[in-house]
């Protein structure tokens, strides 16, 4: 058979198999999309389903704050010794009720009954009553979840509900109970539909009561269009990628919003049904193929060889060597562009390997250089603080104490320095924010001496230190800590930073290395994080672990190293 004759058939059976495959490929897309609206409409009823289940379990937590508060009414018209009596039985009873107050006309707080806890003596502010709205609302209302600052080292998560008393409170003319919302708040943090789907609560008017990501909405990192879903009606509603389900709470101007995403609860169904059309549509094609590939097996020869040597390229690009393969006019002319292509690629990959050097010593110059203006404008912005202030004495103390500290963080143009000089150098920067930071914040470090004499990436403590006191301890009401520790673990060296400050969630916690350079929050442990990875290699940099009221935990791992020349000249 002639060069043509192969070329023709080849054509011909290109062109049945294509056939075969767009009429397979129309059908089985018709199907496809009926199949997905069925998923789709499958998938609303289930969130739907969840929903309600949510809306029933607030309603009935509802219901039972209504009956506990009926108890605390009958309770006050009786006398004081009683009164107390019966409510700590009440309490003891009721662990879930976290504290039960009255407030005279005025708004003063008259009695505070709480198991083992008296409030503090002096309430800087009251969240669990508003006296401007007990005074315009003349029924029963109910706040959205907040923290109780009325007791020392106790902040728990709850929702008050006020009523008020028609001269049958002893004196008193509201009482409030706060009952814990941790209860609710974990249901529906468990609540999943899908794998990311969640529940959340809102009022009518679009203000979110509670969400599950709440300090993702505080932080900007995430947000609900409650300003549309409220103006819908109770019901399911879909679009390319979401599906949300409204339902409103019995008794109450909550309403509960579900979110779902299309792509896990129906794509998935239609994948498998995917994958099911595709074992048909190959059944059909294999006839087709089969006669096929009777006419062009002697053709796929010198492909196959060619194809054997473009996968031990791909193995081996540096020491291929390539054989040229002999075949049609066709196959002769890819055989000699691929043969063209493999003496380029090779030399660019040389050529690569030399600016990737290159690189990496300009990415480690631009990483350090975001740091030092990030620290400065923040030091000089307290200095001018104090200075405000008329504390000009301590101003010239912090710039005694920046000098020392720049001076340690220039190193003679060294990314490396002794860990000795690191340690030196947070401590200048914390003497520095204790001027800022008075009396809001304690500090210790504990140093293995073994570890003094190894070499680190300089500035890497303090951009994790001016996090923690930033973003941890400056929301503290009451005095933080931080605890800065350096160990040796093997082969390593681990730098730790923990305090005891306001914490974050896992999602933040995750989120912080993450961060784009756009956004100031976090960019320091970023940029501390990509030096490491770029001079140490991605098992080594930053792991950040918080729980929120509890503190954050970050952890520092970097290789031992001895000479700083055996890095800084690779």
């Amino acid at each position: 058979m002639s060069r043509r004759g192969l070329r023709t058939t080849t054509i011909l059976v290109f062109m049945v198999v294509s056939v075969v495959t767009v009429i397979l490929c129309c059908c089985i897309f018709l199907f496809l999309n009926r199949y997905r609206s069925a998923m789709v409409h499958s998938a609303r009823t289930s969130s739907a389903q969840a929903v309600s289940q949510v809306s029933n379990t607030v309603s009935d937590y509802l219901g039972d704050m209504k009956q506990a508060m009926e108890l605390v009414e009958q309770s006050m018209p009786e006398s004081l010794d009683r009164r107390d009596e019966l409510m700590s039985t009440f309490l003891k009873f009721r662990p879930d009720v976290v504290a039960v107050t009255s407030y005279s006309s005025e708004g003063a707080l008259l009695d505070c009954w709480s198991l083992d806890r008296e409030p503090r003596a002096h309430i800087l502010k009251n969240l669990s009553f508003d006296l401007e709205r007990a005074r315009r609302t003349a029924s029963p209302y109910m706040t959205a979840p907040h923290v109780v600052t009325m007791f020392e080292s106790y902040y728990p998560w709850v929702v008050t509900m006020t009523e008020p008393l028609s001269g049958q409170g002893g004196g008193a003319a509201w009482v409030s109970l706060d009952l814990s919302f941790s209860g609710i708040s974990s249901y529906i943090n468990n609540i999943s539909i899908g794998q990311r789907g969640y529940c959340f609560l809102m009022d009518r008017t679009g203000n979110i009561v509670y969400h599950p990501q709440q300090q993702l909405l505080h932080a900007g990192l995430k947000s609900e269009n409650t300003e549309t879903l409220s103006a819908l009606a109770d019901g399911s509603y879909a679009d390319d990628t979401v599906i949300y389900c409204l339902a409103s709470v019995e008794g109450s101007d909550w309403r509960v919003v579900g979110v779902s995403y299309v792509d896990e609860l129906v794509n998935r169904g239609v994948r498998e049904m995917i994958r099911l059309s595709a074992g048909l549509a190959v059944l059909v094609l294999a006839a087709a193929l089969l006669t096929s590939w009777l006419l062009s097996w002697q053709l796929s020869r010198p492909l196959r060889g060619l194809a054997s040597a473009m996968g031990r390229f791909e193995t081996d690009a540096d020491h291929f060597t390539y054989c040229p393969v002999r075949g049609t006019r066709e196959v002769q002319e890819l055989s000699s562009s691929f043969g063209h292509m493999v003496l380029r690629i090779q030399q660019l990959m040389s050529t690569v390997r030399q600016e990737e050097i290159n690189l990496r010593k300009t990415e480690l110059k631009a990483l350090q250089a975001q740091i030092n203006p990030h620290f400065l404008y923040n030091t000089l912005d307290s200095i001018a603080w104090m200075c405000e202030q008329g504390r000009s004495a301590d101003a010239v103390k912090m710039i005694h104490a920046l000098a020392r500290l720049f001076r340690i963080s220039i190193s003679r143009g060294h990314e490396l320095i002794p860990i000795a000089k690191e340690i030196e150098h947070a401590e200048n920067y914390l003497e520095i924010q204790k001027y800022r930071y008075k009396n809001q914040f304690t500090y210790t470090f504990h140093v293995d001496p073994g570890c003094l004499d190894y070499y680190c990436n300089k500035i890497t403590l303090q951009p994790i230190i001016e996090n923690a006191i930033m973003h941890g301890l400056d929301l503290l009401v009451e005095e933080g800590h931080i605890d800065v520790c350096v160990v040796q673990d093997g082969e390593d060296i681990l730098f730790s930073v923990e305090d005891d400050g306001v914490g974050m969630s896992r999602e933040q916690a995750e989120a912080i290395l993450r961060q784009d350079a756009q956004d100031r929050t976090g960019i320091g442990m970023k940029n501390v994080n990509d030096r490491l990875q770029i001079y140490f290699g991605r098992q080594y940099g930053l792991r950040v672990s918080s729980e929120l009221d509890i503190g954050t935990r970050v952890e520092i791992r970097m290789p031992k190293i001895r000479e700083a020349g055996d890095y800084e000249t690779k």
